[in-house]
Formats: C-alpha cells, sequence, structure tokens
C-alpha cells in the first residue's frame, strides 16, 4: 500500500516540451501579426503635396541679356518695380521684358 506522498509523488512529470513550444509559436505568430500590421497600416499612409497653380509659363527678358525662366503667378508688381516672389527668396526683375513661350 502506497502512503499519499508516495502516491502524489510517483506521478510521472509532464513534460515541459510542450508547453515551450507553445510559447514559442505564440511568441511567432504575435511577432508576425504585428508586423503584418504595420506594413498594413504604412500602406495605407498616403502623403499628398496641395497642388498649386502656378500659371501660365514665361520667360523674363533682362536688360542685361539675362532670361528667367518662371511662371505667371510667380510675378508681382509693387510701387512700379516688377518681382518674382519664389519660395525663399525674392528677387527684382525692373526693366525686364516677359514673354509668354513654352519652355522646358
Amino acid at each position: 500500500m502506497l502512503t499519499r506522498v508516495e502516491l502524489y509523488n510517483n506521478k510521472p512529470k509532464q513534460s515541459s516540451w510542450k508547453g515551450l513550444l507553445f510559447f514559442i509559436a505564440a511568441c511567432i505568430i504575435l511577432t508576425a501579426s504585428f508586423f503584418i500590421f504595420g506594413y498594413y497600416y504604412q500602406s495605407t499612409i498616403k502623403i499628398e503635396a496641395p497642388t498649386e497653380h502656378l500659371g501660365q509659363k514665361v520667360v523674363i527678358h533682362l536688360q542685361n541679356g539675362q532670361k528667367v525662366y518662371t511662371y505667371d503667378n510667380l510675378i508681382f508688381e509693387k510701387d512700379g518695380k516688377t518681382y518674382y516672389k519664389g519660395e525663399r527668396n525674392t528677387i527684382d526683375l525692373t526693366g525686364g521684358t516677359v514673354v509668354y513661350e513654352d519652355w522646358e
């Protein structure tokens, strides 16, 4: 006859391999799902620049013989002078003749 201590101690221990394999498989599935979700989320983001209507293409012939290729809406007049307003600078184009030409 077995005592209670012998009865519970003699049971074969369960293998921890099944639990370890389940844990590794769960980690792999979880990691893969994070990558798939991240890729899908990044592909749905679209950043589009606002469209600007720059006007017609013009060539400004300056008095010193140089040419400035720009668009119609970037040229403005102030106090009788003609200016070009770019993104970072403003250029005085007074005395130049504006010719509407298609340039490339």
